[in-house]
């Protein structure tokens, strides 16, 4: 809980530039909240002049908004930044109450895993030999960590997650029949990585598979192994990368995107919902949008869209 000047501080000193009124407000802040339901000890934003004017009606005790919209409205509710949808994230880290961490009493944890300080592990969760979870962490109900898999701190791991699994890899014989090629790698997750629920991420086969720091994979996501996923990707629903594929630092990847195996996709590369990435194919272009089956430029994907359309 915090009175509005202490809540601009903390917001700033998280990165987001803040400017608050010298008039401390109404009130503390305790919580954030939809405009709709807020009460004076709730915190809002604004994005927009149709949603400045619901929050200044409504009863919220903070609005967060952009100097282009309010600099010159009088309300010492009012708390200018350049991103208000940002910095409404990081008053809510301030604002919600801490996790409990604890080891819940169904779970599963082998003798040799190493569990750091603070970590939360939900009910009839399962953590299996060697593996390694750094401070900070919290995991779901009913994930399944398998053997060798190292977790940095602050990693989020939502219900239902498989980390560490056998990858999809097999030798074929002449007769036709598949041999499950040596899956003994191990999987890394970096610092601040979230997975999603029913997401699940493979071993390396003989190396490693590794998850960059800050990334945000949503929930039916499969990453195959000896994947590499770059810093602060973000992988949303029902995304599939195939085995050795490599996706690199601050790229974006919309729901049902399929990569095939081998595939780079470059730094910032922004592919949408339902694009397909060849095997071995090569997508490079930091902001360049991509589209369609097999992905291309945007620009190109439109024009094929009108022309097929026309004919």
């Amino acid at each position: 809980m915090f009175d509005l000047s202490q809540l601009a501080a903390k917001i700033t000193a998280s990165g987001c530039p803040t400017f608050a009124s010298a008039d401390e407000g109404p009130g503390e802040i305790a919580r954030v909240s939809a405009i709709s339901k807020a009460t004076p000890d709730a915190v809002v934003f604004a994005s927009d002049e149709k949603t400045l004017e619901a929050a200044l009606l409504s009863a919220a005790g903070a609005i967060l908004t952009k100097p282009t919209l309010a600099a010159e409205i009088s309300d010492p509710r009012i708390v200018l930044t350049k991103d208000p949808r940002l910095a409404f994230s990081l008053a809510a880290q301030h604002l919600l109450a801490p996790q409990r961490t604890e080891i819940h009493p169904s779970a599963v944890v082998d003798e040799t895993a190493t569990i750091g300080k603070g970590v939360s592990i939900g009910p009839y969760t399962v953590i299996e030999a060697r593996v390694s979870i750094s401070d900070g962490c919290v995991i779901g109900p009913r994930v399944t960590i398998h053997a060798d898999t190292i977790l940095g701190a602050r990693c989020v791991i939502q219900s239902g997650a498989v980390l560490g699994s056998f990858g999809f890899g097999y030798a074929r014989s002449s007769s036709g029949a598949y041999t499950l090629f040596p899956q003994q790698g191990t999987l890394t997750l970096e610092d601040d990585v979230e997975v999603g629920a029913n997401s699940t991420i493979d071993r390396g086969a003989l190396e490693e598979t590794r998850i960059g720091q800050g990334t945000k994979i949503d929930n039916l996501v499969h990453i195959g192994h000896n994947c590499r996923i770059g810093k602060h990707v973000v992988i949303a629903a029902q995304t599939g990368i195939s085995g050795s594929s490599v996706v690199e630092d601050g790229a974006i990847l919309g729901g049902q995107v399929g990569i095939g195996e081998k595939a780079i996709v470059g730094p910032g590369v922004i592919l949408g919902g339902g694009a397909g990435v060849l095997s071995n194919k090569k997508l490079f272009g930091a902001n360049q949008v991509f589209w369609g089956r097999p992905a291309q430029p945007l620009k190109q994907y439109l024009r094929d869209l009108a022309k097929l359309r026309k004919d």
